[in-house]
């Protein structure tokens, strides 16, 4: 039996890349998941969009994703965040691997060739990435008591098959915790075959403390089909939650560095990361970030914020470093805005 995938999306005034996002995850090969899609308060349409896209009002085709009119209408089921511990209980009829055939009940799972279903968790407050995520995770393992929660980033379009290879590949190392696609920009100056991410690695003494290796490294250079790394971006994170003792974002990076925090979280009970070199995601980089922040120091503030909160959290020495972090910081900007001119 295919173990039971939540996926969680989380979205903030960003219907356009949400309603993408929703119909290539509709559309993949992997026979056993649910999506829970998580509005952060937002201030634009998206909640009347995406109803609209559910019923199959809007037909939506890009480069990457080819309209499927048969898998609409998407049943849909809204709740808001006040609401998910009653509808955790009605729904207890739910068993992993079967749908819930009750009267009045409606599955919540996409299996085998049903239709698709949406549930539409409406937070009352824009509550950032960890604690707008929590909500969802604490709802869906209650709810459906998962084997692996996917997390997903609203500007992402995925491959058919990029779930079956990530599970394939969790489930054949029990030491594995975290599992992510190799991702590509979704457009590099009209590429799409461009790296973004390859994972990452730690280094706690060096400001921000961690790095991307597609920064000195291809593809190319790992000849295994999994490459271990320290940590997996959160635009494409699956976390096996069963038997875990992390399942959760830390709630104090309120934008930045959960992923990477999570995945040392769970280093330190032996667990490891790593990324499937054949299994792929296409992100429109930054896309969040420019949302929060359309202004240069603001951004760059917020960003200062999160990784000194990281580095706290894990350099047992920070008070030690904090004036290397902040003289790194100073070169580090300085860079950037002679880069600029």
């Amino acid at each position: 039996m295919n173990p039971l995938v939540s996926v969680i999306i989380l979205n903030w005034n960003g219907w356009k890349d949400t309603l993408e996002c929703l119909e290539s995850l509709y559309q993949i090969n992997y026979p056993n998941y649910n999506v829970i899609l998580v509005d952060n308060h937002s201030q634009d349409q998206s909640l009347e969009k995406i109803r609209e896209y559910c019923q199959g009002q809007i037909p939506l085709e890009t480069k990457f994703v080819k309209y499927q009119e048969n898998n609409k209408p998407i049943k849909i089921r809204e709740l808001t965040n006040q609401q998910t511990g009653k509808a955790e209980q009605e729904i207890t009829g739910y068993k992993k691997g079967k749908e819930i055939t009750e009267p009045g009940k409606n599955e919540f799972s996409k299996k085998d060739n049903s239709k698709p279903v949406l549930t539409l968790l409406k937070n009352d407050a824009n509550y950032g990435f960890a604690p707008g995520n929590n909500i969802a995770i604490n709802y869906t393992l209650k709810a459906y008591n998962p084997d692996y929660i996917f997390l997903l980033n609203n500007d992402t379009v995925v491959d058919p098959n990029f779930l079956d290879k990530l599970v394939d590949s969790s489930q054949n190392d029990p030491e594995i915790a975290v599992a992510g696609p190799l991702i590509y920009y979704y457009d590099f100056k009209g590429r799409t075959d461009v790296v973004a991410n390859l994972g990452g690695k730690i280094n706690l003494s060096k400001y921000p403390g961690y790095y991307d290796l597609s920064d000195d490294n291809s593809v190319d250079d790992f000849s295994e089909d999994l490459i271990e790394c320290d940590w997996i971006s959160g635009a494409g994170l699956l976390l096996k939650v069963k038997n875990s003792p992390v399942k959760h974002l830390n709630e104090k990076l309120f934008f930045g560095c959960e992923d990477i925090d999570l995945a040392l979280n769970l280093k330190e009970y032996g667990y490891k990361s790593v990324l499937v070199k054949d299994a792929f995601l296409w992100h429109k980089e930054g896309v969040s970030r420019r949302k929060r922040s359309s202004e240069g120091i603001k951004r760059a503030l917020m960003e200062i914020r999160s990784n000194l909160t990281f580095l706290k959290a894990h350099q047992n020495h920070f008070y030690l470093y904090l004036p290397v972090y902040l003289i790194q910081i100073f070169i580090l900007y300085i860079r950037v805005i002679i880069g600029r001119d």
